[in-house]
């Protein structure tokens, strides 16, 4: 079983960045460099290592720029990856796709049958019934 975290809105709050929108129209990574956790990390590495140890794989699949060049596509999800060793450098992730924006993401996911967390509902949708928003992220990783 793998368990998947969108990025933008789920794990990281790009979207709580002082002019975010701007700046990704301006091909500018800076709100991705510059987000913060959206939960407590210490507690979710905890989590996600404790899974681990069971059996449990995790992944990441989170979108690219709506609408970015090639270059800046390669910057953004370079500016991801910085990211996720800097807030959650213990983690070892099974999978990470970082995709072009509006990929359904369990046509990347190499498992279809495990669970996703996302902040926009149009994913969950497509996604299925194993899908989960942002709240109690940490209470549902628990329970599962």
């Amino acid at each position: 079983m793998t368990i998947y975290f969108d990025m933008d809105g789920t794990i990281a709050n790009l979207y709580g960045v002082e002019n975010w929108l701007d700046d990704l129209i301006n091909e500018n990574t800076r709100p991705y460099d510059e987000a913060k956790p959206m939960l407590n990390f210490s507690v979710l590495a905890r989590q996600i290592h404790k899974m681990q140890k069971n059996g449990i794989n995790f992944g990441i699949i989170s979108w690219l720029s709506k609408k970015g060049s090639e270059e800046y596509n390669t910057a953004v999800t370079e500016s991801k990856l910085k990211w996720l060793k800097k807030h959650l450098p213990s983690v070892i992730w099974n999978e990470i796709h970082i995709v072009s924006y509006g990929t359904p993401k369990s046509t990347v996911a190499n498992d279809r049958n495990g669970f996703l967390f996302d902040d926009e509902m149009n994913n969950r949708v497509e996604w299925g019934e194993n899908s989960f928003g942002v709240e109690n992220i940490l209470a549902t990783l628990r329970a599962i």
